[in-house]
């Protein structure tokens, strides 16, 4: 068998990746107080880059804080950077060792902010989440001013980045959030300069990335992680997709991440649909199940349309699996996430030849059955289970970030009693702050 994972790779603005994989991005909900960076990550990122990784992509940290993904989400404005500016620069040095790269992925959660935090979310148009039983209020349209504004403060976060010692940046344009939003024409109908045409609907990436390359300079790496669909009827379809990765390449951007799906539409967690509408669920191919990787028929897609590297991440777990997907040169890096909680150094141990297969959740947890039937063609069921296993690995993030390793023997009834615990403290500590 070939041994791709272990070869560095060269990115189009110069900086050498020591292998092909990268940690996913995967959201830590960990900051403290005015939404600050702390110890946590630090501690996180440190047991992470002793990993072997080459890439370590931290989770969403948000330009705005009237729009988070989580309470407790990291935000870099202009209001808080100074005071931790020596946190942010303690969390690269800790990231970096080893020769690892330390990128972070920068986002605004858009309309799917928790209704919580915002009642009222800025969003391309009025057009609100269809998830029943959840809080999310009606977007707000942001007027010209308002997109300006957030292109502005992509900006600041990225050159906040590489001034404290981070050495790239991803900007978040899947999964549903504000960058994606703009990109779908079924949450999108805006008739200005921003909506209607891919072009334009495409524009406010291609404005942060132009003005961030100016600002960052031409040797470091800017990413974007990109929905290879939606699989909304009327959303970003995989056309759009291709023609978006092409602008990108021209924009100058060093490596799409191809990810799919959003909160309505969740593939990333394997759950088809959560919406009450029936017509809108699409079965993944059984060709892709095969492949373990979800979206590397849609990279395969995209390969054809542009020249500029692809990392496709979601699914990956056996070495034969990632050994034929950059074989196939389809992608260029792999990306694995949760392994990553359930073992931290799994990666290491792959490269060394100690395992063929990296942890995945039957084999992980020590958890006995599932809440309820993990064979249940019930989507509701399919729903509890999925977000019960979120719960768990999030727990072993913050594992991490209190110095322990991960605890295998943590139930995930437990853990997610746990993680709805953490939830509502992070909610009472942001609107304490705020």
């Amino acid at each position: 068998m070939s041994n791709l994972i272990n070869e560095s790779f060269k990115l189009p603005c110069g900086q050498v990746l020591k292998n092909r994989v990268c940690k996913a991005a995967m959201t830590e909900r960990i900051a403290k107080g005015n939404n600050l960076a702390n110890q946590g990550h630090i501690n996180l990122y440190d047991r992470w880059a002793d990993g072997d990784i080459g890439i370590l992509l931290t989770g969403n940290v948000q330009v705005d804080r009237r729009n988070l993904e989580g309470p407790a989400n990291v935000v870099i404005d202009k209001n808080n950077y100074k005071e931790q500016f020596d946190s942010l620069k303690a969390w690269s040095e800790a990231g970096t060792k080893n020769n690892t790269q330390l990128w972070m992925q920068i986002s605004h959660a858009g309309r799917q902010t928790p209704g919580e935090i915002n009642s009222s979310p800025m969003a391309p148009s009025n057009i609100g989440l269809k998830i029943p039983g959840k809080n999310y209020g009606t977007p707000t349209p942001m007027t010209e001013d308002d997109i300006l504004d957030v292109i502005e403060r992509f900006v600041f976060t990225a050159n906040i980045a590489r001034e404290t010692g981070f050495t790239g940046v991803q900007f978040h344009s899947a999964h549903g959030y504000l960058l994606s939003e703009f990109l779908s024409p079924d949450i999108n109908d805006r008739t200005d300069a921003w909506g209607g045409s891919v072009e334009n609907r495409a524009r406010i990436h291609l404005e942060i990335i132009k003005r961030c390359r100016q600002e960052v300079g031409d040797d470091f790496p800017i990413s974007v992680k990109m929905n290879s669909a939606d699989f909304q009827k009327g959303g970003f379809a995989p056309d759009d997709s291709i023609r978006v990765a092409q602008m990108l390449e021209n924009a100058g951007v060093d490596i799409i991440e191809i990810s799919g799906g959003t909160y309505e539409q969740p593939k990333l967690i394997g759950v088809d649909d959560l919406t009450i509408n029936p017509k809108r669920s699409e079965q993944r191919k059984e060709s892709t199940i095969a492949r373990e990787a979800y979206f590397l028929e849609y990279a395969k897609d995209i390969r054809n349309a542009v020249s500029l590297p692809l990392m496709v991440t979601g699914g990956f777990r056996t070495k034969e699996a990632i050994e034929v997907a950059l074989q196939s040169n389809v992608c260029q890096i792999i990306g694995i996430g949760r392994p990553l909680c359930a073992d931290p150094y799994c990666v290491k141990k792959m490269i060394a030849g100690e395992l063929e297969t990296l942890p995945s959740f039957e084999k992980t947890l020590s958890l006995g059955p599932s809440i309820l039937s993990p064979s249940s063609p019930f989507t509701i069921i399919k729903v509890i289970n999925a977000f019960g296993a979120m719960a768990w690995f999030y727990q072993q993030i913050k594992n991490m970030a209190k110095g322990l390793m991960p605890n295998h023997e943590q139930k995930l009834f437990n853990a997610f009693r746990a993680d709805m615990k953490a939830d509502k403290l992070a909610i009472k500590d942001y609107l304490e702050n705020n």
